[in-house]
C-alpha cells in the first residue's frame, strides 16, 4: 500500500513538471508613477580633458526597443555579436555632443554629427586637436573626427571597424588614427551547413580541466567557423584626410597597444584550436611587436588554450600574463608570469615575478619585482618611483609597496597592506595626470601621492582627497565632504590639488560638477545645471538605519518612505526589501556601514525605489553579510546567517514603527535572487518574494560560484544545502521569477529558473515564471523593463499590499 501510493505520488509530480509552462502574452505597462520614472529623461554623461579646461557633454540613447533586441545575433565564444556590423549586439550609444568651457561656462554645440547618431568611443588626440568617436550605421561601424577649433564633425572612413573584440581605435601622436577594420578580403558570412558532416566530439586525456559554467561557448565546426570570419582584421593608418593604408598582415586580432613613443604596437593574435569549453579570451593566442608600418620586430610569446587551470580565484595561467607598456618609458614592456605554476595550494617564496624588456627587443628580459601575494598591476610614476599592488582572494588581503624600476635590487617598501573589505581604514586610490606621452601617471610631489577614498564611517560615507606620505605612511586630508551632501572628487586641475571638480549630489539635490579652489578660498562655482529627471520623488524621506543581529553584529539599510509619510499618523506600510548577500573573512569588517543617507536617489531599470510612489516602504541595500573567520568559510554558515539577517531586518522595520510585519516582500536580482528563493525555502517571515535572473540548483554550476572557491566534490553539502532547488517543497511564500531568456551571465542560465518553478510547481507552491525574450542578465529594452515593473507591482499589490 505505501509503495502504490509513493508511486502514484511520483506519476503526479511527473504529470505536473510535463504539463507546459510557457503562455505568450502582450507586453504590459505599470501604473503611470512607475512608468514615468522610468522612463525620465537620462543625465548626460560628463568627461574631462587632460588639464580640465574643457568638459565634453554627451546626452544618452534612450532604452532600445525590443525590436532593436530582436535583431539577429549570434552567440559565440562567449561574446554577442551584431553579424551585420561587426560588431557587439548590445551596445547602447550617444545621440549629441556639446562642448563646455569650464571656466567661462561657454557651451558650443559640435556640428556636422551624424543624422541618426548613435555615438561611442570617444578619445581625444594627444595634441587635443581632434576628437575620434566610432558611429553604428544599419550596416557596419563608421569612424569619424572632430575638429576641436572650428567644431565640425566629419566622416573619416566608410563602416569598415571590426569591434567584434577588443578596441579598434589609437591614435598615433602625429595625428593620424590606427583602426582595427574588417579584413577587405575576407568574403560573404560562410553559410550553415544544410546537415552535420558528422557528430560534435570531445575528448580528454586525464588531464583535470575544472571550468566555471560560462555561456555563449563555440558548439559546433560551423561556429568555429563563423568566429573565426568575424575576428578576421586587418589594421589600417588612417589619416584625417581620409586616406587609409593597411598596416601588417590580417590576423583575428584580439588586441592592439601602441607603444608610448608611438613607435611599436603590441598585437594579440588569437590562433587556434578553439574551444568549447572555456570563452575567446582564454583561447590561444600570440603575442607579437610590431612597427607602426606592421613589420614584425619580435614574437614575445606563444600563450597556449587556457582550459586547464587550478581552482580558486587566486589562480591563473602559467607563462606571460597582463603584457602592457610601462606608462613612464618610451617602449618598455612589462609582464607578470606565475612561479606557483598558477595554483594557489603551492608554497613558494614568490608567487610571481614580473619581468620588463625595452626596445629594441633584441635582448633578455629583466627581472623588476617578485610578488608574495598575486601581482595586480603597478602604478607607474618615473624610473625611480612607482606602486606595486599585490593582492590574495583567500585572505582578502591586498598590498602596496614602493618599487625603484631603475634598482629592482632594491627590495619594495610596503606602504599599505590592509583587508580589501575594511572600508573604515581605507586610504583610497591614487590620482593620475597625464604625462609627456599622454599616459596616466602618478599624480605624486616627492614621497607624497595624491589619493581620493570613499570616506566610509559608522555614520556613512564621506569622500575625501588626501596626500599618503609613502616614507612615514601618513595620511593627511585636504579636503572632505560634508553632510547633508555626498560628494566627490571628479578632476584635479592643480599640481598641488589645490583646484578640483567634484560632483555633488544631496538626497533630493541632482547630481552635478563644481569648481573647488581651496587656496583662494572663494565660494565654489557650479558648472553643470543637470535638472532634477524625478520631480514626482522628490519630497521622499531617505535614512540610513543601522540595528544589530542576533549574534551582535551590527547592520545597515537605506529605507525610503512616502512623501509626507508620518508613522504616527498613517500607521504601517507595506515594506519591499531589497538585497545581495555578500562574503566576508572578518565580522568587524562585516559589520561597517557601507553606503551614504545623502547620495542621490538615482533609480535604474531594476531598482526596488519605484513603490515608494505606491505607498510601500523600501528597505535598499539591505545588508546581508555571511562571515567565515580565520580557517571557516562563510558559505558553511549562509543558511544560518542569511535567515538571522533577513530576521534582524524585518524586526528593525518594524520597531521603528513603519514596517507592517504581515506585508513584507524580499526581492532580488542575481544573487539577490538566490537569496530571495533561500530565505523563502527555509522561513516564512515573508509575505512575497521577487526572484530576477537568479541561479537555484548549485549543482548546475560545480566547479565554483560567486565566492565559493571549493568544487561541488569538495563541499557537496554546501552545494546541496544552499540550493533552493533541494528545499522547493518547503516554499509556502508566493515567490515571482523574472528571468531573460537570453541570459549571458555565468552560472544564471534559464533552465535554473525553468527547472525550479517546475519544482515548485510540483510541490503545489504559488508562483509564477516570466521569460523575457531577447533579455540579458540585465534588461535593456523598454518594453521588457516596463512589463517587469509591471509583474512586480502586481505580484506585490496581490500577495503583499493587500494580502488576506
Amino acid at each position: 500500500m505505501i509503495y502504490k501510493t509513493f508511486f502514484k505520488g511520483l506519476v503526479l509530480v511527473a504529470l505536473a513538471f510535463a504539463q507546459p509552462i510557457f503562455a505568450q502574452t502582450t507586453y504590459q505597462t505599470p501604473p503611470k508613477s512607475i512608468a514615468d520614472l522610468f522612463t525620465a529623461p537620462a543625465t548626460p554623461s560628463v568627461t574631462f580633458n587632460k588639464d580640465g579646461s574643457m568638459m565634453m557633454i554627451l546626452d544618452r540613447t534612450e532604452a532600445p526597443s525590443i525590436e532593436d533586441l530582436a535583431q539577429p545575433e549570434l552567440r559565440i565564444g562567449g561574446i554577442r555579436i551584431n553579424p551585420a556590423i561587426s560588431g557587439p549586439s548590445r551596445a547602447g550609444g550617444f545621440t549629441n555632443i556639446k562642448i563646455k568651457k569650464t571656466r567661462s561656462g561657454e557651451e558650443i554645440q559640435i556640428k556636422g554629427l551624424p543624422s541618426n547618431p548613435k555615438m561611442n568611443g570617444f578619445s581625444l588626440s594627444l595634441d587635443e586637436k581632434y576628437l575620434a568617436f566610432t558611429q553604428t550605421e544599419s550596416n557596419g561601424i563608421s569612424l569619424w573626427v572632430v575638429d576641436m577649433t572650428t567644431y565640425e564633425a566629419k566622416k573619416l572612413t566608410e563602416p569598415i571597424l571590426n569591434q567584434v573584440f577588443g578596441n579598434s581605435v589609437a591614435w598615433l601622436p602625429d595625428n593620424s588614427i590606427i583602426i582595427k577594420a574588417v579584413n577587405p578580403s575576407r568574403g560573404a558570412m560562410p553559410k550553415a551547413p544544410l546537415a552535420p558532416a558528422g557528430p560534435v566530439i570531445q575528448e580528454t586525456s586525464g588531464n583535470a580541466a575544472p571550468s566555471r559554467t560560462y555561456q555563449d561557448l563555440l558548439a559546433n565546426p560551423y561556429d568555429e567557423t563563423l568566429f573565426a570570419y568575424f575576428m578576421d582584421s586587418q589594421l589600417m593608418k588612417v589619416s584625417l584626410d581620409g586616406s587609409k593604408s593597411p598596416i601588417g598582415k590580417p590576423a583575428m586580432i584580439k588586441s592592439m597597444d601602441i607603444s608610448p613613443d608611438g613607435n611599436y604596437l603590441l598585437i594579440e593574435s588569437i590562433q587556434k584550436p578553439f574551444s568549447y569549453l572555456v570563452p575567446a579570451d582564454r583561447f590561444p593566442y600570440s603575442v607579437e611587436i610590431w612597427t607602426t608600418s606592421g613589420e614584425i620586430v619580435k614574437t614575445l610569446a606563444q600563450i597556449p588554450l587556457d582550459e586547464v587551470r587550478p581552482t580558486g580565484f587566486d589562480a591563473t595561467v602559467t607563462g606571460p600574463r597582463g603584457i602592457s607598456w610601462r606608462a613612464d618609458q618610451a617602449a618598455t614592456l612589462y609582464w607578470a608570469e606565475a612561479q606557483d605554476k598558477g595554483d594557489p595550494k603551492v608554497k613558494v617564496v614568490e608567487r610571481d615575478i614580473v619581468y620588463t624588456l625595452s626596445a629594441p627587443f633584441t635582448g633578455d628580459k629583466k627581472k623588476l619585482v617578485g610578488t608574495t601575494l598575486r601581482f595586480g598591476g603597478i602604478n607607474w610614476s618615473d624610473d625611480s618611483f612607482a606602486i606595486l599592488n599585490e593582492r590574495w582572494f583567500a585572505s582578502r588581503v591586498e598590498k602596496r609597496s614602493v618599487i625603484n624600476p631603475s634598482n629592482p635590487a632594491q627590495a619594495p617598501k610596503v606602504i599599505i597592506e590592509r583587508s580589501s573589505d575594511d572600508l573604515y581604514n581605507d586610504p583610497g586610490n591614487p590620482l593620475f595626470t597625464r604625462n609627456a606621452f599622454g599616459r596616466n601617471v602618478l599624480m605624486r610631489k616627492g614621497e607624497l601621492v595624491f589619493m581620493t577614498s570613499e570616506g566610509a564611517g559608522p555614520e556613512g560615507s564621506m569622500p575625501f582627497l588626501s596626500t599618503f606620505n609613502t616614507s612615514t605612511k601618513e595620511q593627511k586630508i585636504l579636503w572632505r565632504s560634508q553632510a547633508p551632501y555626498y560628494e566627490r572628487v571628479s578632476k584635479v586641475l592643480a599640481a598641488d590639488a589645490t583646484e578640483f571638480i567634484t560632483i555633488k549630489e544631496g538626497t533630493d539635490l541632482q547630481p552635478n560638477y563644481w569648481l573647488i579652489n581651496t587656496k583662494k578660498r572663494i565660494a565654489p562655482i557650479q558648472l553643470t545645471s543637470f535638472a532634477h529627471p524625478y520631480e514626482s520623488i522628490k519630497g521622499i524621506k531617505k535614512q540610513l538605519v543601522t540595528y544589530k543581529r542576533k549574534d551582535g553584529l551590527n547592520l545597515s539599510a537605506v529605507v525610503y518612505t512616502p512623501e509626507g509619510y508620518d508613522p504616527a499618523k498613517d500607521g504601517r506600510l507595506p515594506v519591499l526589501m531589497w538585497a545581495y548577500p555578500r562574503e566576508y573573512k572578518s565580522a568587524a569588517d562585516a559589520a561597517q556601514v557601507r553606503g551614504s543617507k545623502y547620495t542621490f536617489t538615482r533609480l535604474s531599470w531594476g531598482s526596488p525605489i519605484y513603490w515608494v510612489t505606491r505607498g510601500y516602504a523600501i528597505m535598499d541595500q539591505t545588508e546581508m553579510p555571511i562571515v567565515g573567520e580565520g580557517d571557516q568559510e562563510p558559505n558553511d554558515f549562509f543558511i544560518e546567517q542569511l535567515v538571522a539577517n533577513a530576521e534582524a531586518a524585518i524586526d528593525h522595520i518594524v520597531e521603528l514603527g513603519v514596517g507592517d510585519r504581515n506585508r513584507i516582500a524580499v526581492g532580488g536580482h542575481s544573487y539577490g535572487a538566490f537569496m530571495t528563493a533561500n530565505l523563502l525555502s527555509h522561513t516564512n517571515i515573508f509575505a512575497a518574494g521577487i526572484a530576477r535572473s537568479g541561479a537555484y540548483n548549485r549543482t548546475l554550476t560545480p566547479f565554483g560560484f560567486q565566492y565559493e572557491q571549493r568544487t561541488y566534490w569538495e563541499a557537496p553539502e554546501v552545494y546541496f544545502n544552499m540550493s533552493p532547488f533541494s528545499f522547493a517543497d518547503k516554499v509556502k511564500t508566493p515567490i515571482l521569477l523574472i528571468h531573460g531568456e537570453a541570459d549571458n551571465n555565468s552560472g544564471t542560465f534559464p533552465i535554473q529558473s525553468e527547472r525550479y518553478y517546475n519544482a515548485l510547481k510540483g510541490h503545489g507552491a504559488t508562483t509564477r515564471l516570466v521569460f523575457l525574450p531577447h533579455e540579458s542578465h540585465g534588461y535593456a529594452a523598454k518594453e521588457s523593463v516596463l512589463h517587469t515593473l509591471w509583474e512586480m507591482d502586481t505580484w506585490l499589490e496581490k500577495y503583499v499590499k493587500n494580502r488576506k
